[in-house]
């Protein structure tokens, strides 16, 4: 199997184990988006479009839209459109221009409502043509200076060349040399004002370039601008769906839980004998499994691994008792007369403990065994009395290596020499046909869920 598939089935296994978990993470986040939008207004957007005739380089039409969103377009439509409270420098933040292609200057405006969004926009782009043709030499105002205009420039030269002209007239034609130097030099300053004029227009934008064309009022939108109340809601659900699925992935990253046989014996100092198989059923409820902190944890499913491996199918009881008798087999050959083992399991393994039972209920009293849980954050192993070792009866991916360590310690304390390690795991089982049941097969779950489930004798 593939890396990648590896991570799907992962991701499928949260979701599958954990989907109460993950629902009340996304309602949480889509709470807090809700939230988010209540504390930002809805804005409205429209553009309008100014068309710019003529031949125009890429750099000029980012230059002019450069323009039409600058600070002396913007003031002069705050001035115009006179909003309560709203100046040119509140509008900067709302307003945007770019260059689109043919030419033409897209200006959006952005506001509270969508009639002011549209108004925003037809003004702004009423003051950069403005502003633009006042900058080109456009302006058309009768108040402005006639003088400083390329257009009374021309009428000067006019002018000048008329009067070039009556001097020529008024000078002796042809009669004596300086008459003809004169008309010479005259004819040469009305040649080079001609080429004057000509170099500028040549230059002058408003030659070359028509005038900027607004192509019609902005549309009123009908939406709001994103992100939306929706938006915000949907992405943080999303977004704290997503964080959850991570902390799950980044919890199994750095767990420390061990989940081979080789780490198993490493951490207890001794051999596995072999690995059992019991029932999948859910893990029995516990005195300390009440009130609302429990209550809540049962329902989110956080009381149970997510991380495990699916229960496998069943290889049938037969197949299982094989199992048993055989590490009852290894456990006699490996300790001398008289037999007698402790069977520790860590408390809180369900799976490891209703295993200890069935294998206390498979030695029938050779060897025989004595059943005991020790919990894992203070181990302690009742002191040797007639038994000759300790055998540990866990499942994988349940406790760490110092966990395990701790109680490898705590048999060493009381004198008991780990003599092996057995691994349980839970399996798939077929509902059974019948009601009846052999007295064999119902006994290891009497003595997992007795007393002497506790520590008594087998």
């Amino acid at each position: 199997m593939s890396e990648d598939a590896i991570r799907l089935v992962t991701i499928g296994r949260i979701f599958r184990r954990r989907w109460r978990l993950l629902a009340v993470a996304a309602v949480l986040g889509a709470l807090v988006g809700y939230g988010t939008s209540l504390l930002f207004p809805p804005n409205y957007t429209t553009s309008t479009s100014v068309l710019l005739a003529g031949q125009w380089e890429e750099r000029e039409l980012l230059t002019q839209a450069e323009i039409a969103a600058s600070s002396a377009v913007v003031d002069r439509t705050a001035a115009t459109l006179g909003w309560s409270g709203v100046s040119g420098s509140d509008l900067r933040d709302r307003v945007t221009a770019t260059a689109a292609d043919g030419n033409i200057i897209k200006i959006s405006g952005t506001a509270e409502t969508p009639e002011r969004a549209q108004q925003l926009s037809d003004q702004v782009a009423k003051q950069f043509v403005g502003f633009a043709a006042r900058i080109a030499g456009d302006d058309t105002d009768p108040e402005s200076d006639a003088a400083t205009g390329p257009e009374a420039l021309r009428q000067k030269v006019a002018q000048t060349s008329r009067r070039i002209t009556e001097l020529a007239d008024s000078a002796d034609p042809g009669k004596t040399v300086e008459g003809v130097q004169v008309r010479t030099e005259l004819e040469k300053l009305r040649t080079a004002l001609q080429e004057a004029m000509k170099k500028l227009d040549e230059a002058d934008p408003a030659t070359n370039k028509a005038g900027m064309v607004v192509m019609g009022p902005a549309a009123r939108p009908t939406g709001e601008a994103p992100p939306t109340r929706t938006q915000l809601v949907v992405g943080g659900a999303l977004l704290a769906l997503l964080v959850a699925v991570i902390g799950h992935l980044a919890a199994a990253r750095v767990s420390r839980r061990v989940r081979t046989e080789p780490e198993m014996a490493a951490a207890l100092g001794s051999k596995v004998l072999g690995t059992v198989d019991v029932p999948g059923e859910r893990p029995a409820r516990r005195p300390g499994d009440r009130g609302p902190r429990a209550l809540v944890r049962r329902f989110l499913g956080v009381d149970t691994r997510w991380d495990t491996p699916a229960p496998q199918p069943s290889g049938g009881d037969a197949g299982r008792e094989v199992r048993y008798r055989r590490v009852c087999a290894r456990l006699r050959d490996r300790l001398p007369s008289p037999r007698r083992l402790l069977v520790v399991v860590p408390d809180g393994d369900d799976t490891a403990r209703r295993a200890a039972g069935r294998l206390v209920a498979e030695a029938g009293g050779d060897p025989l065994l004595r059943l005991v849980e020790v919990s894992v954050d203070r181990p302690l192993v009742p002191d040797r009395g007639t038994e000759s070792g300790a055998v540990v009866v866990l499942s994988a991916g349940n406790w760490t290596a110092g966990e395990l360590s701790g109680v490898a310690e705590a048999c060493a304390d009381g004198r008991h020499e780990v003599v092996g390690i057995v691994v349980a795991g839970a399996v798939r089982t077929r509902p059974e046909r019948t009601a009846g049941r052999s007295s064999r097969r119902a006994t290891p779950v009497a003595v997992a869920s007795g007393d002497e489930a506790r520590g008594g004798s087998a």
